[in-house]
Order: C-alpha cells, then sequence, then structure tokens
C-alpha cells in the first residue's frame, strides 16, 4: 500500500490487520486516564489506611497523598508514566492534524503546551511537596493551568479541523469538559485562598478526573490511525542553493 499523506485517516480499503492497528492506537489514550484514574486512587487508598491522612479533620490534596512513604513511589511512577504517555499522545494528535493539512500555528501552539503539561506531570510526581515545594507548585502550575489552556486549544481545533471524527457530539463533549475543568480548577485556587482546604482539595480530584476524561476523548480520533513513526529524513538541497540540507521529522503510513 503505498504511502498516504491523509494517512492518519481511515480508509474504506483497510484489511482486517489495519482496523486492528487503528483500535490499537485508541487504546493508547484510554489506558493513560484509567493508568492516573486507578494510580491516583490507589495512593489516596494507602494514604487513608497507612494513616498518612486523617479524613476526619480534612479531605486531603491528591499531592499530600503522594507526599509520603511508600506512597511516594507509586505516585511518582504514576506520574512518570503517565507523563510519557502524554508526550506520544500529544505528538500523535499534532501529527494527524498536520497530516489532515493543518500545519497551523494553533496546532504548534497545542504541541508545545502538550509538553508543558506532560513536563509539569513529572515535577510533580518526583519533586514531592514536603521535599521542594516551589519545584512541586511549578509542577503543579503546567499540569493543571497549562494543561487546561491545552485542551481548549484541542476544543478550537475540534471545529476547525477536516475531517472531524466523533459526529456532532464530539465537539460539545470537549467543550464541556474543558469548561467544568476550567471552572473546578478556579475554584480551586480560590478556595485554597480562602483556606477551604477540603473543598479546594475536592474540586482538585474533581479537575484530575476530568483531565483523564479529556485524554480518554482522544480515542475517537486515534481509532482513525492506522500506523504512526516518526523518522529522520534528509530533504534536498534546491539547485544552486548553499544552506546544507535540512532534517524533517514526518510521519507516514505504510
Amino acid at each position: 500500500m503505498p504511502p498516504d499523506r491523509r494517512g492518519a485517516a481511515y480508509r474504506p480499503g483497510s484489511t482486517g490487520s489495519d482496523r486492528a492497528r487503528m483500535w490499537a492506537w485508541a487504546l493508547l489514550p484510554i489506558a493513560m486516564a484509567m493508568l492516573g484514574t486507578v494510580g491516583f486512587w490507589a495512593v489516596f487508598g494507602m494514604a487513608v489506611s497507612n494513616g498518612s491522612v486523617n479524613l476526619t479533620r480534612e479531605f486531603p490534596y491528591i499531592s499530600t497523598c503522594g507526599t509520603y512513604n511508600p506512597q511516594s513511589c507509586i505516585f511518582a511512577q504514576v506520574l512518570n508514566l503517565g507523563s510519557l504517555m502524554v508526550v506520544w499522545i500529544v505528538l500523535i494528535r499534532y501529527q494527524q492534524i498536520k497530516d489532515y493539512g493543518q500545519s497551523s500555528r494553533v496546532n504548534v501552539a497545542g504541541l508545545v503546551l502538550g509538553f508543558g503539561c506532560a513536563l509539569g506531570c513529572s515535577f510533580v510526581g518526583n519533586f514531592q511537596q514536603s521535599v521542594l515545594m516551589g519545584a512541586h507548585l511549578f509542577g503543579a502550575f503546567l499540569a493543571f493551568f497549562v494543561g487546561l489552556a491545552y485542551f481548549w486549544v484541542q476544543a478550537y481545533l475540534t471545529y476547525t479541523v477536516a475531517p472531524r471524527h466523533g459526529g456532532r457530539w464530539i465537539g460539545p463533549a470537549r467543550v464541556g469538559l474543558c469548561s467544568a475543568c476550567t471552572v473546578l480548577i478556579v475554584g480551586m485556587s480560590v478556595l485554597h485562598k480562602q483556606q477551604y482546604r477540603s473543598a479546594a482539595a475536592g474540586c482538585e480530584w474533581a479537575a484530575a478526573m476530568t483531565f483523564f476524561l479529556l485524554f480518554a476523548l482522544f480515542a475517537v480520533e486515534f481509532r482513525h490511525v492506522d500506523c504512526h513513526r516518526y523518522h529522520v529524513q534528509k530533504r534536498a538541497v534546491p539547485a544552486g542553493g548553499a544552506k546544507p540540507a535540512e532534517v524533517a521529522s514526518q510521519a507516514q503510513a505504510p
């Protein structure tokens, strides 16, 4: 099968093995959402069971649950693996939109914001609040606020990129989840500043679960990806050109 510039899209003539690969990519964002959800609540359960947090005093923040041993090790691993999966998801979504002919600055901005979100997740996991609060808060800012900006960019691209997978419901679903996440993050910030810690923590947990739902929604677009690989390729130098060959990263379908 020759290469296709719109290789991220479904082709009616695809074989059964092609369809299996398409669904395999759809499992990536779902796996990321499941990893985060199960991992966070497992850390919460461990923190409650070993007395690291006391629910009779206040409902804990996610980071409070993950700052003490032994659950801090699981917390770090979940976020490290999750940040790697976020980078992967962001790259695939960027290239998919680019293959649809949307090589816009908005798509590039989404790529940068997505990488910032992944970096923030890694910071939160590796710099616990009891060890280095400044780095931890910086990571939380990247994960929540920059991550939210990334999903608003994706909501915009949902309405501007063609073809739009998922029918009419995918756009409103993404906008609705982004709106809910915005309210939760703003509420978390305001309530924390007013010292309503339990309510702020509740908003944080709800915002994190909403983020995982937003990542899982990429399964709708990713099930139309039948192959995806990056390779380095030299571009031909124009006749008489003095510049050295440039290096480009491309994605092709078989």
